[in-house]
């Protein structure tokens, strides 16, 4: 009995193991790319791994919510210059009159569609999240991209697996 208890704790530390090393490669992997928003938070992450009982409360939370407090903080964002008046409703009204300003308009809209649907393919094929994972940090660290594409790149995922009938 002792010795099948004693298998399963090491296997579940090498379990445990295996996602700290994970967090630090790709800790490590920010640094060298010099993109502070990754390493803040892998060090976030690890910093409420690290507590157990504040990771099995927030851990939960943030992947249930995460995706809707990074919208609400880059709509905050985005509001600002509105509320600092930096951007006045003549402003829309010019933008309105302009093709580019038409283009961001439809682009606007395609990728608040685009996000919708990857929100649900992410829910509906959590396997997906690995490979868009690794697609954002080598986009970010490597590209210098910037990471709010997952949602999009899941919705574009979406159209291409819908489209080419594809399988996970």
């Amino acid at each position: 009995m002792l010795k099948l208890d004693m298998y399963y704790y090491k296997k579940e530390r090498r379990k445990n193991m295996e996602s700290w090393i994970f967090l630090l490669l790709i800790l490590a992997i920010s640094y060298f790319g010099k993109n502070s928003a990754l390493m803040f938070a892998s060090i976030f992450v690890m910093l409420i791994k690290a507590v157990p009982f504040i990771s099995e409360k927030l851990f939960p939370y943030f992947q249930a919510k995460g995706m809707n407090l990074g919208v609400t903080f880059i709509s905050i964002a985005i509001l600002i210059p509105i509320a600092t008046e930096k951007i006045k409703f003549i402003d829309l009204i010019n933008t309105m009159k302009s093709p580019a300003g038409w283009v961001a308009i439809f682009f606007g809209i395609a990728v608040a569609i685009l996000s919708k649907n990857g929100v649900n393919l992410l829910s509906t094929s959590p396997q997906v999240t690995v490979a868009l994972v690794l697609g954002t940090i080598i986009g970010v660290v490597f590209l210098k991209g910037v990471a709010a594409g997952p949602i999009i790149a899941a919705g574009m995922t979406y159209y291409v697996v819908t489209i080419l009938n594809l399988k996970f």
